[in-house]
């Protein structure tokens, strides 16, 4: 199939479309993102790769890091994590506390903001060093020890995170957080502050897509049956209370951040990042989403 073909037609197609949607501006430092970006790259598993657009451009990931420190706290717990987050679809917005008190402090999935406070919670408890560990992870999932957190937009969502300030005390309240709330969110504004390009974002989540294992050196970051099950937990919680309109019209795993970044996958085939800051009213990439859309429409791609 002629993907770098496909891709060009659709992402010039998108470009032309009118860009519907808002940059988040409730994150000072997102406000300040150029809206007119957009980039595009894909990844093959038999190492074609094609990129269009902004792809070699960084920018913050946000939620898409979810994915990734869930995948650290399941390599290292295994099961038991799970005893802590669960893995239903949350059908609300991503900082919502209304579930919290009716199933007792347990967040319904760990890609919705409070179930991602407890998997820093968790990693604190069992890391020496998590914030170090967990950007170490990431770097060798990219194969790049240039990538950090942005010190920047940490401190930005920390200024305006009244809402997840909440989530955490309140969790607190009920007894799922083990560590001091501030150390907490203090990690979990970083690990939403890590800046990857398209290029990258895609390389990194390319092991969801070959059986849990990294392709620069062969290493297994998870076994294939976890790595499964952090692909279901994308098709079915990744885009918030759109996931489902996402796994109807996309078809695909992936994971969505107010930065305006998502990336997919196609098991055993493909990794696909897209960048674009205006978001829709579900929070979600405008552009991104159309893309996705059509490229999956045009090489009828999709896990059904």
């Amino acid at each position: 199939m002629d993907y770098q073909n496909i891709i060009e037609e659709v992402y010039y197609y998108v470009l032309e479309e009118e860009n519907v949607g808002a940059k988040p501006t409730y994150i000072p430092e997102l406000a300040q993102v150029d809206e007119h970006k957009f980039g595009v790259y894909f990844y093959s598993l038999n190492k074609r790769r094609f990129g269009i657009g902004d792809y070699q451009e960084r920018f913050s990931i946000q939620s898409i890091a979810k994915v990734l420190s869930t995948t650290l706290a399941y390599s290292i717990l295994g099961d038991r994590l799970w005893e802590r987050v669960s893995v239903e679809p949350s059908g609300t917005s991503f900082n919502s506390l209304v579930q919290l008190e009716s199933d007792n402090g347990i967040p319904r999935n760990p890609l919705i903001n409070s179930g991602a406070i407890v998997v820093c919670d968790i990693l604190l408890s069992t890391l020496e060093n998590a914030e170090e560990d967990f950007i170490e992870f990431v770097r060798d999932l990219a194969n790049d020890h240039s990538i950090d957190y942005s010190q920047r937009v940490a401190q930005s969502e920390k200024s305006v995170g009244y809402r997840n300030f909440a989530l955490c005390y309140y969790i607190k309240s009920l007894g799922n957080i083990v560590n001091d709330p501030i150390k907490v969110l203090d990690f979990y504004f970083k690990l939403c502050s890590v800046e990857l390009s398209c290029e990258q974002l895609a390389y990194v989540f390319s092991f969801l897509a070959n059986d849990g294992i990294r392709l620069h050196d062969r290493e297994p970051v998870l076994t294939d049956t976890f790595t499964k099950r952090i692909n279901a937990i994308m098709q079915t919680c990744g885009f918030y209370d759109e996931s489902g309109e996402f796994a109807f019209k996309v078809g695909l795993p992936g994971k969505s951040g107010v930065g305006g970044g998502i990336v997919a996958i196609m098991p055993n085939q493909y990794s696909i990042a897209v960048w674009s800051p205006k978001l829709n009213a579900k929070g979600n990439s405008y552009r991104g989403m159309k893309f996705l859309e059509a490229f999956t429409q045009q090489t009828r791609t999709s896990i059904f």
